[in-house]
């Protein structure tokens, strides 16, 4: 499809610090509306594109997230597919990679570049991240190569010096500007002086000659159950039993390994045998679910739960709730865990 010479950018303006003003009295950070965030950054009006904004009703924090929010983003995002070459998504950092793994899924057969991005502190501050985030992102949404192409045609998450993956990404810290990394795949683009693109890791749609499709359900009935050293089986059962629960994301130990009591293998096998989707997936930074390396990772395969191979918490958990609400049955829904549909996972 071809693209006008200059480029047109829409900003989703959802909440989160970057657009956020101090309550003089409480001294609390507060959601603010979008025509502070540009007076506080006149540098965009250098930018030679054509920038709109849509804004959130009601700006949220990002911990306020939900199911619906990501569909209203999705919505704001099909609606505008054909007018835009780009969109960039201002969100709050706490939930900001799972509100890019849930779109990655949402967005089917994405050819655009869709960029969320934020800050630490807020864009009134005289000392911030937010206005170098805030341009970044919007330069990246607008960047196309020699054969006038977008360059990015994914979900991503820009945040300092890195563009990551947006369903590899996690948040790693409360405190620094670089907040979020992705452990197990690299980095889509540096920045420093210029915006280098690691091309050989961008992402490119199968099928890009298919229109975008959009996915609103997202089905809410899953859990984490986040292993530790003696957790008891009344804890464990408990979980598992919770009334309507249709999927189960195992974070495990190391390669994949849980308890060796044979009342967790049997609570396992249970649920599965119950048409619940267990997904196993480890605890660790780094690495992936190696189900077939240690006798405790092979018993939990041998009852029927799914390896998540490298997928991050953000990413399996979304994903689960992406398939579940796809309509499918338990066992279509093991086999496409186990598959990578938007470069999530490494099988």
């Amino acid at each position: 499809m071809s693209v006008s010479s200059r480029p047109n950018i829409l900003m989703i303006y959802t909440g989160g610090t970057i657009g956020m003003k101090e309550n003089p009295e409480t001294k609390a950070l507060e959601p603010f509306d979008f025509n502070h965030l540009l007076e506080n950054v006149p540098k965009i009006k250098m930018l030679d594109f054509g920038i709109d904004s849509y804004q959130f009703e009601q700006p949220i924090d990002s911990s306020a997230m939900t199911p619906e929010h990501w569909a209203q983003i999705a919505k704001v995002i099909e609606d505008n597919y054909e007018k835009y070459d780009g969109f960039v998504v201002l969100h709050g950092t706490d939930t900001m990679a799972y509100t890019a793994s849930a779109l990655s899924f949402m967005l089917e057969n994405l050819a655009k570049p869709v960029i969320i991005t934020g800050s630490q502190l807020p864009i009134g501050e005289v000392r911030t991240d937010g206005e170098e985030n805030l341009i970044t992102a919007l330069q990246i949404a607008a960047a196309r190569d020699m054969n006038e192409e977008h360059i990015i045609r994914e979900v991503a998450i820009l945040f300092e010096n890195y563009l990551w993956r947006g369903n590899r990404s996690t948040k790693r810290s409360a405190d620094n500007f670089n907040a979020f990394k992705s452990n197990n795949y690299p980095e889509l683009a540096q920045i420093g002086l210029g915006i280098a693109f690691n091309r050989d890791a961008l992402w490119r749609c199968k099928n890009p000659e298919r229109p975008l499709k959009v996915h609103y359900t997202m089905d809410r009935n899953v859990l984490y159950i986040d292993l530790f050293p003696g957790i008891k089986e009344s804890v464990v059962r408990h979980m598992l039993s919770t009334p309507g629960i249709r999927g189960v994301v195992l974070k495990t130990f190391g390669a994949g390994n849980g308890p060796n009591d044979q009342w967790f293998i049997d609570a396992i096998k249970d649920t599965v045998d119950r048409g619940i989707v267990v997904v196993n997936i480890t605890q660790c930074n780094n690495g992936s679910v190696h189900p077939f390396r240690y006798v405790t990772g092979l018993e939990l395969a041998h009852a029927g739960v799914v390896s998540g191979h490298d997928l991050t918490s953000e990413a399996a958990i979304t994903k689960l709730m992406y398939l579940l609400g796809l309509g499918l049955s338990p066992e279509e829904v093991k086999n496409y865990m186990e598959y990578s549909l938007c470069g999530e996972m490494t099988c």
